[in-house]
């Protein structure tokens, strides 16, 4: 177990103990998230003259904080031999396009044959903020292709799950939805909650339990009874492409969770377009992949 006594400056009293800790922990390069560090007031390692403190305290000149952080346990993932698709490499990060039916990451009870598994393979380095997901920033469902984003150090992980917060990297899908969308294009601004009757799902609502969710879509092409959308999520909520398409009548084909297959034999949504800053290079890069063939096959 690490220990560090902090001492609070004159002229850096009156912010919040949490982005105190914050700015230290990032110049210290301990590569601790915000997740993290919020378990670890909640864990009760953060005090004050003896006592446990809260991350909303506002600090003062003069006060001397004691923090322990708990060293990571490592997890037991196997390295496995699992064809990637790799769109893009350097030293710092890797964008995979993934197929549909991989598990990003793994879970309790399932260790083996995930991305995880996969990336621990065919990269010398990840990042390991967690040990339980070593690399892995953000995440597609199970049944949703295309591109991913990981990180190979813990700054790098950092830098860019900080602009997944700030919503600073741009996303699009194409998916296949059922009937003909009436609009050109619109934008879907409903919040988004877990479903009251399953908790394993998740709905629209206006209770204070919901948070704000916004798509924008621009459909591509119509069909007889079924329409190919490209989706740009300015909100990262669960499940949200689906839950909003699902909402205006217009489920995605092969949705069984939110709609039903409609005779497509796979989740018909493709992660087609990452864009962002790179965190070291200081240059924008963005990546696109084609179209399913199977989205296109089946319009026709």
């Amino acid at each position: 177990m690490q220990k560090f006594t902090l001492m609070v400056k004159e002229g850096e009293q009156g912010v919040r103990l949490d982005v105190y800790l914050a700015g230290f922990f990032q110049q210290q390069k301990l590569g601790i998230s915000r997740a993290a560090a919020q378990k670890i007031f909640l864990a009760g390692l953060v005090s004050l003259n003896n006592k446990p403190v809260k991350a909303h305290h506002k600090i003062k000149a003069g006060e001397i904080f004691e923090v322990q952080l708990v060293e990571k346990e490592r997890s037991e993932l196997k390295a496995e031999e699992i064809s990637l698709d790799v769109v893009y490499e350097d030293e710092y990060l890797a964008v995979i396009n993934k197929p549909i039916g991989l598990v990003v990451h793994p879970a309790p009870g399932n260790y083996e044959h995930t991305m995880v598994n996969a990336l621990l393979h065919r990269f010398k380095k990840l990042s390991r903020i967690n040990p339980e997901r070593p690399g892995i920033v953000h995440r597609l469902d199970k049944d949703t292709s295309g591109l991913i984003v990981i990180a190979k150090d813990d700054n790098t992980h950092l830098a860019l799950a900080e602009k997944f917060a700030s919503h600073d990297i741009k996303r699009q899908y194409v998916a296949l939805v059922k009937g003909k969308m009436e609009f050109d294009e619109s934008v879907i601004e409903f919040p988004i909650g877990r479903h009251p009757g399953d908790r394993k799902k998740m709905s629209v609502g206006f209770g204070d339990k919901t948070k704000y969710a916004k798509t924008h879509y621009l459909t591509l092409k119509r069909g007889s009874d079924v329409s190919l959308v490209q989706l740009t999520p300015f909100t990262g909520r669960t499940h949200q492409l689906r839950v909003h398409l699902a909402f205006i009548g217009h489920p995605i084909m092969g949705d069984t969770k939110y709609g039903k297959a409609f005779k497509f034999p796979r989740l018909a949504l493709h992660a087609q377009y990452l864009g962002f800053a790179h965190p070291v290079k200081n240059e924008f890069v963005e990546f696109k992949t084609p179209i399913p063939k199977e989205f296109t096959d089946f319009i026709k």
